[in-house]
């Protein structure tokens, strides 16, 4: 089987997994495709989470649609005309974000084929797919159309401190070994909470479960990121300011720790 055509242009495509639902993927995501735009770099976002996709609510573009080309390609939704960041989501076809994916496995899974040939994503430094939790037959439909691509760096796993989540990930960690997906590290997401008002950062969840298990299994540990309610904020109302979410995002705290974790992730790919 061929790489699909549509990524012979990207020059690093970069999965983000997780065990278990709830431990912030899609925000891990965003975070990591606004770092690596204020870096310059040329960036897609791929949401195969079919059932939970947010990933058109992060970035401010719900109210975009895919369009298909004459030659019955998809063109993907652009951030803005200088066409940095292009997005493609399930999302993007539902008239409400209340509309749920009532699909069976075939069904979920040759949506997910469409997305990965038929995309036209044109050139790309960074393509980032944001993955369904757990290891279900979205993942197996994602390692098939990737099994013969050169440009795959690996995965990012994310987990919370909680024990409840790491044991999880352990499941996520298995399931790369055995589709043969390199593992880029491990980011603990949640770790702390930030206050808003004095910045001083509370371990509510706990703290360290991601690096002790990143030890333990020999596995490169990118880093811990916060709860900071300042990026809630700045997610919700960016529609609403003259500045781009990129701009916003460059600013604040948070982007300061996760232009670390991107350094890591990006060292040894340029």
């Amino acid at each position: 089987m061929d790489p699909p055509k549509s990524l012979k242009s990207v020059k690093h495509v970069i999965l983000i997994l997780s065990g278990k639902g709830g431990v912030g993927k899609s925000s891990v995501t965003t975070q990591l495709a606004l770092s690596l735009l204020n870096r310059g770099f040329k960036v897609g976002v791929l949401d195969i989470d079919l059932t939970g996709p947010s990933i058109p609510r992060m970035f401010g573009l719900e109210d975009r649609k895919l369009y298909q080309s004459s030659n019955r390609t998809w063109i993907p939704a652009y951030y803005d005309e200088t066409k940095q960041l292009s997005v493609c989501s399930i999302g993007f076809l539902l008239n409400d974000r209340g509309n749920s994916v009532v699909w069976r496995g075939p069904k979920k899974t040759g949506m997910i084929r469409q997305f990965m040939r038929d995309m036209e994503w044109g050139e790309l430094d960074y393509l980032l797919i944001d993955t369904p939790p757990g290891t279900s037959d979205e993942h197996i439909a994602i390692a098939e159309e990737l099994r013969y691509c050169n440009n795959v760096d690996g995965g990012v796993i994310v987990t919370t401190p909680q024990l409840v989540s790491v044991n999880d990930v352990k499941k996520e960690i298995n399931f790369c070994k055995k589709v043969n997906f390199k593992i880029l590290g491990i980011v603990e997401n949640m770790s702390g909470f930030v206050c808003p008002f004095c910045s001083e950062c509370t371990n509510i969840f706990g703290s360290g479960g991601g690096e002790r298990l990143a030890g333990e299994l020999g596995i490169k540990y990118l880093g811990n990121v916060p709860i900071d309610p300042t990026f809630t904020e700045m997610i919700e109302r960016q529609t609403e300011t003259k500045e781009s979410l990129m701009e916003m995002y460059g600013k604040c705290e948070l982007g300061r720790i996760f232009g670390k974790i991107t350094d890591e992730l990006t060292s040894g790919s340029q």
